[in-house]
């Protein structure tokens, strides 16, 4: 069963940190991380909070990336795609050797580490990580570990009954404008009250949220 772990390392021993410490006001965000092809890893970034002309001077002379070029330019924010070279010893393991992929990545101005989420397909290649950061004197500082179960939300922290709620609430219209559903009807298909049926919504949505675009300021509840 696979693992999804969130955790933090720092910008010095992982990537961009020449980027960072030049600018220090830009922001780094972005989602899957995978190997390409030649056993490179090829992230695709969102950049923002700073002067696009500082961000690509920056990032030509930063060491641990190479061939980066401009996808789309939304004038404040810019998807920057790269390649990381193998200067980025932790993540290359994570997704070469421990078969796992990078889920989520970002570093916030003047953010002194990177918040990583991290999917393993098993709890035997995570440990291999933590051989990995011992033997190199690398910093993976691991905040949650939790299994994948069979529902999707599994990889986020959402329990199941929160699942329930939310994929009830979608399903019937409730986030839409007007709402074609209401608390009461969901509860009334849960079998659970109205209160219930708005907690379970309210804690899964804290938890999607917290998990997936506050990566970064990931709270513990």
């Amino acid at each position: 069963m696979g693992v999804v772990v969130t955790g933090t390392v720092p910008v010095e021993e992982f990537a961009l940190a020449h980027t960072r410490s030049t600018v220090p006001s830009v922001e780094f965000s972005g989602g899957r991380i995978v190997k390409s092809s030649e056993d490179e890893v090829v992230p695709i970034l969102w950049a923002r909070g700073a002067d696009r002309d500082e961000i690509r001077e920056a990032l030509e002379e930063d060491p641990s990336t190479e061939d980066t070029e401009i996808l789309a330019d939304l004038d404040s924010e810019w998807l920057y795609r790269m390649r990381w070279t193998e200067r980025v010893r932790l993540v290359v393991q994570m997704i070469l050797d421990s078969q796992a992929t990078l889920l989520d990545a970002e570093v916030g101005a003047g953010s002194g580490v990177w918040s990583l989420r991290v999917l393993y397909p098993t709890r035997e290649q995570l440990s291999s990580t933590y051989e990995f950061c011992d033997d190199n004197d690398l910093t993976f500082d691991v905040r949650k570990v939790y299994e994948m179960n069979s529902e999707p939300a599994g990889q986020y922290g959402v329990t199941e009954g929160q699942f329930a709620a939310l994929r009830a609430a979608c399903e019937g219209g409730y986030f839409q404008v007007p709402r074609g559903t209401d608390l009461d009807a969901i509860g009334e298909e849960l079998d659970l009250s109205h209160q219930a049926v708005s907690e379970r919504i309210r804690r899964g949505m804290d938890r999607l949220v917290t998990e997936t675009l506050l990566i970064g300021n990931s709270r513990d509840h």
